[in-house]
């Protein structure tokens, strides 16, 4: 019992000190065994309630970020049954008390009062066991205190129920016991009974890991043009130096309890790994399931920790080797054997992961010459870390070895509120794979608006798999995943922290086919997690729908805002082509000259504006370079043209006056006149008529017709109706275009605020000058103003 007591106690400080814990509970006695006192055994499942309940009261490191936890159990352990549909039954409970109006969802106010909620749950199987599902044979249940046989149990029926609990709540996962124990470097001092939460690493028991992840995309290199290349060299110096620095730490490091100190301090388990593999495939043009996906992915991995463990040899040449490594230097060199011989029979694919196999080879070599001659400083060397918290600090679109969840993603944030996680990758991939900008920047508006590539605009269907994700509608295959595992495990010192997506279709049958091809592929642990299979989901492909008891009970206005945090609208950029139509114009305006050059898209449409006036170097030329690109910029992410043109005309500094345009005559600025003219050539009538911007002829006509508007009905022959029609007729065919102009000018837009009225009421006038007589607003009157309530005029007339 104290040392039940004293594990809630060590487990507390671990949390508050900002790390997980993880343990094996199967020491202790299951509930169907009796006690010297008499009555049975409470069991490791009840003792589990205390630790649960101050996991989920501690914050990890006394911040916001929930504390890390694992627990696990043997197979063989009597109280397996109850182990397995312990948060089965808590599950049940959430959507019962959900569908009662409880709030349930991750970090809401009512989850607290459900149990086992702050673990991750893991069953440890032996080859015993998984050979008796193999062939459909029973199964022994053991005594803790007597090692004898209590219960036998069908194997297939107990793996089955594993299945079930995994596919209805995702717990619990699965841990391989022969197969993480045959990689175990220091058998001598012990066995690999647990591992921390995430199941990546797993070594003696009260010891520790010093992790650290590096993102591989900063190691490839990319001309911009689909050549890329992985920095080898670069990678295995970087290796090297965070080896170095992660064993030097271990000599400053503080530790929550005096024996993790001591047994760290002994063994030096170190777990360098890395983060955003996801981002690698997809930015090479590797399906996260395929051949040269492996490949590359078990290059990087074999390289990492031959280089890893090579450091740890040159290290123990000068500082001396690990405490521990005397009594287990045979053990930890049949397993660095292991690694070098799973090194030299990889298949190599491409020409992108051939030279990272042929510097990994060369590496393994050093790694048994150095280790025979000098042994190694630290136990262990590499594992593969979730990184889902720090992956996000490094600007990953991925975690640790995992695909991307989705192209388009919503990250649940505990204390509430989401975050939107957009992949960056998608046009480095694109151009690996030969597209053009301009494809890319349709496929990417196509994958911001679906969230996904199917039926994207030029993508071919051969490349669909590029970027197949956890989740969607294209999601990796369940084998996918396992395949991958199986390609990086043989030079991992550790675990891999990998869960195996699946979607919401999927069955129980194809759990347990994940549970058992793992095992046969050498994996030592994984966990699986099938689409909303939880109410509280941390991250999710896109956001839940509301359910209908929900939709019913809340007003339409709260519908409303539902809706609108759901649909948020992205721009996104339409960049010109490379070759793009255009019109230079120069002027003079006030006796500043210019020059402006409009480029429009092929399609039609002003993308860009330059405009060039006086010395380079001067504050004006800056001035309008600075201005030319913000409206360049806002035109191609979608601002429309007459939103400039309603904005920037009309407004009065210097210089200003007479231009030589015989369209604008008069300009009160040089942006005045540059977004009249731009109106002039872009605009089509209707738009910039609306907002008082004619042309030359176009003013001529309203002299001569009544009328701005181009009509066949306006140039009609005048002469010709007179010889056939009276006076009367006449007047009747020339006022007949007017009536026509009137019928199709738009309905007015209604006013919203106070601004709007006063643009509607005064039109174009709205930047009119005050009477310097009486403060009236003045009217314009040709080209100057005039004021309706006393008479004055701005001088022209």
């Amino acid at each position: 019992m104290e040392s039940i007591l004293d594990w809630y106690k060590e487990e507390g400080m671990i949390f508050k000190g900002g790390s997980g814990a993880g343990l094996n509970l199967s020491r202790i006695r299951s509930s169907k065994e009796l006690l010297s006192s008499g009555g049975n055994a409470s069991g490791p499942v009840s003792f589990m309630r205390g630790a649960d309940a101050s996991a989920g009261t501690i914050k990890s490191g006394g911040a916001t970020r929930r504390a890390a936890k694992m627990v696990i159990l043997d197979v063989d352990h009597p109280d397996i049954e109850d182990f397995i549909e312990t948060k089965v039954k808590e599950e049940e409970k959430i959507r019962a008390l959900r569908d009662a109006g409880f709030d349930m969802d991750l970090g809401g106010d009512d989850i607290t009062s459900v149990q086992y909620q702050n673990a991750n749950n893991s069953v440890r199987v032996n080859d015993t066991f998984m050979k008796a599902v193999e062939e459909g044979g029973k199964f022994g249940l053991t005594s803790r205190m007597t090692g004898e046989v209590i219960e036998e149990v069908d194997a297939k029926s107990l793996f089955r129920k594993m299945a079930e609990a995994a596919w209805a709540c995702a717990d619990p996962g699965i841990q391989y016991d022969d197969t993480i124990n045959h990689w175990h470097t220091c058998p001598e001092s012990g066995r690999i009974n647990g591992s921390n939460p995430c199941s990546e690493y797993m070594h003696l028991d009260n010891t520790s890991c010093n992790l650290a992840s590096l993102n591989l995309m900063k190691f490839l290199k990319d001309d911009g043009k689909g050549r890329q290349s992985f920095e080898v060299e670069r990678f295995a110096k970087v290796v090297e130096l965070v080896i170095t620095a992660m064993d030097i730490s271990i000599c400053f490091a503080d530790f929550p309890t005096q024996k993790i100190g001591e047994n760290t301090r002994a063994f030096r388990q170190l777990g360098i790994g890395y983060a955003n593999l996801g981002a690698l495939l997809m930015a090479t043009g590797h399906a996260y399931d395929s051949d040269g996906g492996r490949a590359l992915a078990g290059a990087i991995t074999s390289l990492m920790t031959g280089t890893s463990y090579k450091r740890s040899a040159e290290l123990a040449a000068v500082v001396g080797p690990y405490d521990g490594y005397a009594r287990n230097a045979q053990p930890h060199q049949r397993v660095m054997k292991q690694h070098s011989d799973a090194n030299g029979v990889a298949v190599r694919v491409d020409d992108l992961d051939t030279p990272i196999w042929a510097a990994a080879t060369e590496a393994w070599q050093d790694v048994l010459h150095l280790g025979e001659k000098n042994g190694f400083r630290n136990a262990q060397a590499s594992v593969i870390a979730p990184t889902g918290t720090i992956g996000l600090a490094m600007s990953c679109d991925t975690t640790g070895l995992e695909p991307d969840l989705a192209l388009v993603k919503f990250k649940k944030l505990v204390g509430g509120g989401s975050m939107q996680i957009v992949n960056g990758t998608v046009p480095q991939a694109l151009r690996r794979l030969g597209y053009q900008e301009e494809q890319i920047e349709a496929i990417v508006a196509h994958i911001a608006e679906n969230g996904n590539v199917i039926d994207a605009p030029g993508l071919k269907h051969e490349h669909y798999e590029v970027f197949d994700c956890a989740m969607g509608e294209r999601s990796i295959s369940a084998m996918g995943h396992v395949r991958m595992m199986a390609a990086i495990q043989p030079w991992i010192s550790g675990a891999l922290s990998k869960t195996v997506n699946l979607p919401e279709t999927a069955t129980v049958e194809d759990v347990e086919e994940v549970y058992f091809e793992a095992w046969k592929m050498g994996v030592k642990a994984l966990a699986i997690y099938r689409d909303n299979c939880k109410v509280g989901q941390p991250l999710s492909a896109k956001k839940k729908e509301t359910e209908k008891a929900e939709v019913t009970a809340k007003t339409e206005a709260t519908i409303r805002e539902a809706v609108e945090k759901v649909v948020e609208y992205r721009p996104v950029r339409k960049r010109l082509p490379k070759g793009r139509p255009g019109i230079t114009t120069s002027f003079t305006v006030g006796g500043a000259e210019g020059y402006m050059t409009a480029n429009s898209y092929p399609d039609d449409g002003l993308g860009e504006v330059f405009l060039k006036m006086s010395k380079q170097g001067s504050t004006l030329a800056g001035m309008m370079d600075a201005f030319s690109i913000a409206v360049s910029v806002g035109l191609q992410y979608g601002v429309p043209l007459e939103t400039y043109v309603s904005k920037f005309t009309n407004m009065r500094f210097e210089p200003a006056g007479m231009t030589d345009d015989p369209d604008v005559r008069m300009a009160q600025s040089i942006v005045d006149y540059i977004f009249r003219r731009l109106a002039l050539d872009f605009l089509p009538f209707e738009t910039r008529s609306a907002l008082g911007i004619h042309s030359a002829e176009e003013r001529q006509r309203h002299l001569e017709t009544g009328s701005y508007e181009p009509s066949d009905d306006v140039d009609m022959d005048v002469e010709g109706l007179a010889q056939s029609a009276p006076r009367a007729q006449e007047l009747k065919a020339v006022a007949t275009p007017k009536a026509e102009v009137a019928a199709a000018v738009p309905a007015p837009k209604q006013a919203h605020t106070s601004a709007e009225l006063v643009e509607m009421q005064l039109g174009i006038q709205a930047d009119a000058p005050l009477c310097f007589s009486c403060g009236t607003k003045m009217q314009r009157a040709g080209s100057c103003y005039i004021c309706e309530g006393c008479g004055s005029t701005s001088g022209c007339s």
